[in-house]
């Protein structure tokens, strides 16, 4: 198991490449002089014949762009091409894209071509250089790997990730010279290994995909379009539009086609535009949601803004329905100019730095200096289109109106794009671009006023806002005021939760200050002022301004630890300000709505912990929590005990924890204290899953270890298990299958169990497994390791092998996969130890990448997110050698066996003290 969902910031580590100046940037052209990067490009073109954009080195965007163009020129190629200090870095490759990463496909090195060349679909006149049909073939946006990306450039390989509508996951551009005979700048091109990789013989991409991601159409369609022509002497938005099928329309003008006919969109329905409307707010969640159903769009921290078009006039309104529409000339054109005569757009008006991120207090300072030249609208839904109310249609089909009707030429008015699927690698990519975190949103649901479990918002660090309810004096060298005093609204009453005193300019202090002073009264506002020392200094206010703050946790008492100030939120009214808690998303649909002031679903971060022993609940046997009336299981109450989780044999919740309880004594001694990945399942495994190393809110039963992870640069928290009170902390927060790491928490790099996963094809019999598994025991004798054997909870088994902390992950991956391939060796026919499905057929894959850093397998007596309810059981070796069939093992089952046992198959692992040799690698010829 190797991918997660991230619930921690990765703000360390900033993916996105350093800028560079556009003013000198020159290049070595074929024939050695210096050029300018786009010098080649316009030198080989004729622009007063050909339809190609000429254009100019563009300033870099919010995101990096990337764009596949199907050209067919003399010979038909795929052109890929990378957004990078405001060109297109571009490469021809002949075979197109692959995504079977033993498939190397040549790149050729062409020259650099303009920002504006990624929206070109149609026809480049016979006789000009590159003539021929061009199609949009994919495009998306994509991430260096890590450092610098004109470094590895300059060295000859590039690590990246896709964020396409096709091509996704990582990829690889190597240089490799004289390859393909040309003498030219070849690179090869391909797709690395992860769930991303399909082999060729299972997905061809050029023979699956074969029209455009643009329009749809297909390279005879495009090549006779005979308005699909960009023409040189028009303006470049003219023919993106015109390429694109959309035509600029005058300001105020009744608009031209713009995609679908809003009418024939399903749910969707006339009447007259709205004056005002309820905004949709999502819901704050600890993961990003997984599935086909949800998606995924950037989270900015800017202003929520609604602007409604009526012919000329626009206006624009905050979230808390203030008419704003002076605030944002700019913003105004730009609206008034899009091709509808009325139309109603949601979205957020944002500061873009040039790394991408967004600035919430450049936002602030702009708009309070009266220069808002530099903002952008960044809109993500459209509920309102030339007489057709799309509020009751699904997303997927509003945003694709949307996204016709913002095509603008001056870019502020920007269409926010979304990834569909992988939110938790979006999620890692945003938090690492220093953005807020990522909005999760079901496709196929209506738009709908009020906080939703439709909308799930993921943040990379804690954030909310806080009512300011009084202000301390300043100390030494500060002017205005040393500290902001803040408190929610909390069952009726104000409750304060802390002082924040960091994070503010000479500016912002000015400037609060100045409000605060017309705010005082002489009594606190909040049921729980501070006493004594504390209280001495605060000058109490009206509870009116709303400030935004980061901080990294609630303590024990309800109050923010390192908190930050981010700027004041004039667009939220105070009344609505409430300590926001995560809440579970529901696969029911009748539960969607959150009312106003809810703070989310109290199972979620349940405060009850419980004593991390096993204790005198061992046993598992349930007791009351008192008012609440939630059942207890070792310390930890239980929300939602009657939630069925396995619904094919009626497995709740609560039978989940009394198992662990029953098998606790034999469990404990391979999970205790080890760092954990988890598959979470909150509705049960027939609903979402998904899979977590990190955690954040979890019940305090369920400890943790920080463990620095070298890809990030930082350190994040792992769970890990203290006794069966940790346990039932994992069932509480809906975790079905438990994952321990071959190491343990005190030293999580040096492992201490070696795991040899048994994968069988289907159609081989349990025997020839079975034996499969006492011939690795022989071999492993031979060596001088004693071995163990268990069930997967699925059709193969797992051989363990406990070894002394003496040799590094790396060491021990390599041990491994030596002695698999000896193993291998011995019958090729029936072995493999290759990941790729089509080398599996008729035989039994020997995965020994489960002995790799943070690989991890499923625990002895742990529970599968299967049909069935199915566990993972430690076996004799001596019922490998006599069973005629699998072993078949659920949670419902287990108890009879563990009564007719006479003792622990296992009893010995733990006292086995036995080390990786010299004698041993060198047998293995390492």
């Amino acid at each position: 198991m190797s991918s997660s969902a991230v619930s921690k910031p990765r703000r360390q580590t900033q993916r996105h490449p350093p800028p560079a100046s556009r003013t000198n940037q020159r290049r070595k052209s074929e024939s050695g002089r210096d050029v300018t990067v786009l010098e080649e490009y316009r030198r080989k073109r004729d622009f007063a014949v050909t339809p190609e954009p000429a254009g100019g080195e563009s300033e870099p965007r919010e995101a990096l762009t990337f764009v596949i163009q199907k050209h067919a020129a003399s010979r038909i190629h795929w052109d890929f091409r990378m957004e990078l200090d405001g060109v297109l870095l571009s490469w021809a490759v002949p075979k197109g894209p692959s995504l079977d990463p033993a498939d190397k496909r040549l790149a050729m090195h062409v020259e650099d071509h303009p920002i504006e060349y990624g929206s070109f679909e149609g026809v480049i006149p016979e006789g000009e250089y590159g003539g021929g049909t061009v199609m949009l073939w994919d495009r998306g946006t994509w991430a260096p790997d890590h450092g610098d990306p004109r470094e590895h450039l300059a060295q000859g390989h590039l690590k990246f990730d896709l964020f396409g509508g096709r091509l996704r996951g990582r990829w690889m551009l190597v240089r490799s010279k004289g390859y393909g005979g040309s003498g030219k700048d070849s690179w090869l091109l391909f797709k690395e290994r992860d769930q991303e990789a399909r082999p060729k013989t299972e997905f061809d991409t050029t023979v699956e995909w074969t029209t455009s991601v643009a329009t749809g159409r297909t390279m005879e369609e495009i090549a006779a379009d005979v308005q699909a022509v960009w023409h040189s002497d028009e303006r470049v938005e003219e023919n993106v539009a015109k390429t694109s099928g959309l035509h600029p329309a005058p300001r105020g003008a009744a608009p031209a086609a713009v995609g679908p006919d809003p009418a024939s969109v399903p749910g969707a329905k006339r009447g007259k535009m709205p004056t005002s409307i309820d905004v949709q707010l999502a819901s704050l969640v600890t993961h990003v949601p997984e599935g086909d159903r949800w998606l995924h769009e950037i989270k900015f921290d800017g202003y929520r803004i609604l602007a409604f078009k009526d012919k000329d006039r626009v206006r624009l309104v905050s979230r808390n329905g203030k008419d704003w529409t002076d605030r944002f000339p700019d913003i105004e054109r730009s609206v008034a100019a899009l091709s509808a005569a009325q139309a109603l757009v949601d979205g957020e008006v944002v500061v873009v730095n040039p790394d991408g991120s967004n600035s919430f207090q450049a936002l602030q300072n702009l708009a309070r200096r009266g220069e808002p030249s530099e903002l952008t609208y960044m809109v993500f839904d459209l509920l309102y289109l030339d007489g057709i109310d799309l509020r009751g249609a699904a997303l997927e089909g509003r945003k694709e109106l949307l996204q016709a009707l913002t095509r603008s030429p001056d870019g502020r008015v920007r269409y926010t794009d979304h990834i569909e699927g992988r939110g938790d690698v979006f999620f890692e990519q945003a938090c690492t671009h220093s953005l807020e975190g990522v909005v999760s949103k079901r496709r196929d649901a209506p738009y709908r006023g009020g906080r939703s479990r439709e909308w799930a918002k993921t943040k990379c660090l804690q954030e909310q806002e806080f009512i300011i309810v009084g202000y301390t004096d300043p100390g030494g060298t500060r002017s205005a005021f040393g500290a902001l005093v803040l408190a929610v609204h909390e069952n009726g009453e104000l409750r304060h939760v802390g002082r924040v005193g960091t994070g503010f300019s000479d500016a912002s202090l000015a400037d609060i200050h100045a409000r605060l002073t017309r705010l005082s009264r002489d009594d606190p506002p909040v049921s729980n002022p501070p006493k004594g020392a504390q209280a001495a200094s605060i000058h109490w206010v009206e509870p009116q301004l709303v400030a935004e703050v980061t901080f990294t946790e609630w303590t024990d008492d309800g109050s923010l630890r390192h908190p930050a100030f981010r700027g004041l939120r004039e667009d939220k009214p105070a009344d609505e300000v409430i300590a926001e808690e995560p809440v579970e998303l529901s696969d029911s649909s009748d539960a969607t709505t959150i009312p106003r002031g809810a703070v989310g679903d109290s199972h979620v971060g349940d405060p009850h912990g419980g004593d991390s022993s096993l204790g005198d609940d061992r046993s598992g046997k349930p007791r009351r929590a008192g008012k609440d009336e939630r059942p207890v299981v070792a310390g930890v109450a239980l929300s939602n005990p009657d939630r069925v989780l396995w619904p094919d044999v009626g497995i709740t919740k609560m039978d989940l924890a009394l198992y662990y309880g029953s098998v606790a004594e034999l469990m404990m001694p391979h999970v205790v204290n080890r760092p954990l990945s988890l598959v979470r399942c909150p509705s049960g495994y027939t609903g979402e899953c998904f899979y977590q190393k990190h955690i954040q809110h979890f019940p305090r039963a369920v400890g943790t270890v920080d463990i620095y992870e070298p890809e990030d640069a930082e350190t994040v928290p792992y769970a890990k298990i203290t006794g069966l009170s940790s346990i039932v902390g994992l069932v509480q927060m809906g975790v079905l299958e438990i994952h321990p790491w071959g190491s343990r928490a005190d030293d999580p790099e040096s492992p201490d169990r070696l795991i040899f996963d048994l994968d069988p094809d289907p159609e081989l019999a349990w025997k020839t497994v079975a034996a499969t598994a006492l011939l690795l025991r022989s071999e492993l004798d031979r060596l001088g390791l004693r071995s163990w054997l268990k069930t997967t909870g699925g059709k193969g088994l797992h051989v363990m092998v406990p070894v002394q902390r003496r040799q590094t992950w790396a060491e021990a991956r390599d041990f491994s996969r030596a002695f698999v391939d000896r193993i291998v060796s011995l019958e090729p026919r029936l072995f493999t130890a290759s990941m790729r499905k089509s080398d599996r057929g008729g035989k039994i894959f020997i995965d020994y990448v489960r002995n790799t850093r943070g690989a991890t397998a499923i625990a002895a007596y742990g529970a599968r997110a299967r049909p069935g309810a199915p566990v993972s059981v430690p076996l004799y070796w001596e019922e490998a050698e006599s069973a005629e069939h699998r072993p078949d093992f659920t949670v419902l089952n287990l108890a009879v066996r563990l009564d007719s046992l006479r003792a622990d198959p296992w009893k010995d692992l733990v006292r086995t003290r036995q080390s990786i040799t010299k004698k041993m690698r060198s047998q293995l010829r390492l």
